[in-house]
This record gives C-alpha cells, sequence and structure tokens, in this order.
C-alpha cells in the first residue's frame, strides 16, 4: 500500500501516492484496526474510512475537529482550521514547483483555477523570494548606471 483511495466533499474518488510519513502513519492506523476489529468481532463496524472510533464507527465532523484540535495543542502547533491546513499543504506544495495541474488533481478539483482561488494562498513569508528578486533589478540598475 503506497497509495490511499481518497474522497472529495463530492464523494469522488482518486488515487492519492503517499508521502512516506503518512504510509507510515496509516499502516499503524490499519494494524491498530485489525486489533479491535478482532477484539469486538461481529461488534465491530467495518466503515472503510481510516480514522474511526474503536469501534469502526465513523467520527462526526465535529468529532473529527476536536480531535484534530486537541493533537494541535498536544503537539505544540498554532491552532488552524482543517481546511486551512489543507490549503497550507497545497500552498506549500505549489511553493515547491508542483505544477498547478497536479495540485488540483490532489485537491480533487477538475478546475485548476478553483485550485489557485480557493486552496493556494501565499503568506507573507512566501512573498520573501520576490521581494529578493526585486533586490535584484536594484542592483542591476546602480550597476548600469
Amino acid at each position: 500500500m503506497d497509495r490511499v483511495r481518497g474522497a472529495h466533499a463530492a464523494e469522488k474518488r482518486r488515487d492519492l501516492p503517499l508521502p512516506a510519513p503518512v504510509l507510515m502513519a496509516l499502516r499503524t492506523f490499519k494494524t491498530l484496526q485489525a486489533k479491535e476489529r478482532l477484539v469486538l468481532g461481529e461488534a465491530y463496524s467495518d466503515s472503510g474510512y481510516v480514522v474511526v472510533h474503536e469501534t469502526g464507527e465513523t467520527f462526526t465532523i465535529k468529532q473529527l475537529r476536536r480531535r484534530a484540535y486537541r493533537l494541535m495543542e498536544v503537539l505544540g502547533l498554532r491552532r488552524v482550521r482543517l481546511h486551512d491546513a489543507r490549503a497550507s499543504c497545497l500552498t506549500f506544495l505549489a511553493n515547491n514547483g508542483v505544477p498547478d495541474h497536479i495540485l488540483a488533481r490532489w485537491a480533487g478539483h477538475t478546475n485548476v483555477k478553483t485550485t489557485k482561488k480557493w486552496c493556494v494562498k501565499p503568506d507573507v513569508e512566501d512573498l520573501r523570494e520576490a521581494a529578493t528578486t526585486w533586490d535584484g533589478l536594484h542592483g542591476e540598475a546602480e550597476g548600469r548606471a
């Protein structure tokens, strides 16, 4: 398993290759779920989702959000909405040269413009490279004078 089938809000299915740390975490979840399934037997509900209760039941959005916020707190991370975290990941990929059409596919969008408009959100630090580029323009003008 080096990829996972992802589901977008509209329940479109797509295959996603996984980075090594994510793959390792999912394998750990899968092992834990197998143990829980053995303990509960027929009482275990095989929902097909990765992050579930010990009984296999899916979490509500509110439950997932609470768990994510608790994990952010435990890890000493700044608390961000899950959708904003998704946008941060896509912005990171964009800033590191991943082409727009790949970003859109990763996000589950059919239109590149949707991904660029709603998911790629550069912040002030992302603009630092542009400022450095402007510095180069000033240096060239100075050298020609």
